[in-house]
C-alpha cells in the first residue's frame, strides 16, 4: 500500500510541477512517510519513474488496444489509435510520464520506455498493412511521430484547443498533408 501511495504521489507531483517537483522530501510529505522511508522503496527519482512506466504504460496500451478493437475497419483502427492516445494526454498518469521523459533517467529506464513505445507502435502495423502501406512498420513509426508531436502541442498548452490538435492529427494520419 505504501508503494502504491508513493507512486500516486509521484504522479500528482509530476503532473502538477514537472520533474522539479518530484523530490523525495515532497514524496514523503504527500504520503506522510519519513524521507528515509521513501528510500526504502526507491533508490532514486529514476527508479520511481521506471516503476511508474512499468505500472501505467500497460494500462494506456490496453486503453488504446480496446479502442482499436471497437473500430470496424483498418482506417477506424488508425483513427482510434490516434484519438485514444491523445485522449490520454489529460490523464495524470500520462502527464506524469511526459513530464519526466526529458529527465535524468538511467539507460535501463530509457530502454524500458523505448520498449513500451515500441509495443504501442506494433499495435497499429497490421491495420496499416491492411490499408495497403508497402512499409507498414515504417508507417507506424512515422504515425507515432505525428501522435507524439500532437501530444507535445497539447501538453505545452498550444494556442489551438486540444480538440483541434486531435482532429488535425487524425486527418494527417488518414489523409497525409492533403488539403
Amino acid at each position: 500500500m505504501q508503494r502504491a501511495a508513493l507512486l500516486d504521489a509521484a504522479r500528482s507531483l509530476l503532473s502538477e510541477g514537472g520533474t522539479e517537483a518530484l523530490t523525495f522530501p515532497a514524496l514523503a510529505e504527500r504520503t506522510g512517510l519519513a524521507r528515509s522511508s521513501v528510500y526504502e522503496y526507491f533508490r532514486s527519482r529514476a527508479a520511481v519513474v521506471e516503476e511508474l512506466c512499468e505500472v501505467d504504460f500497460p494500462v494506456w496500451a490496453a486503453d488504446v488496444s480496446a479502442a482499436m478493437e471497437r473500430a470496424g475497419s483498418a482506417e477506424g483502427k488508425v483513427e482510434a489509435y490516434v484519438r485514444q492516445q491523445l485522449a490520454l494526454v489529460g490523464d495524470r498518469r500520462h502527464r506524469a510520464v511526459v513530464a519526466i521523459s526529458a529527465s535524468e533517467l538511467d539507460a535501463g529506464a530509457r530502454e524500458k520506455i523505448r520498449a513500451a513505445h515500441g509495443g504501442l507502435v506494433a499495435m497499429i502495423v497490421s491495420a496499416l498493412a491492411e490499408m495497403g502501406h508497402a512499409e507498414p512498420r515504417l508507417a507506424a513509426m512515422l504515425l507515432q511521430g505525428v501522435v507524439d508531436a500532437a501530444v507535445r502541442r497539447i501538453e505545452l498548452g498550444a494556442a489551438e484547443e486540444p480538440g483541434v490538435i486531435t482532429e488535425a492529427a487524425v486527418r494527417m494520419a488518414l489523409r497525409g498533408v492533403e488539403g
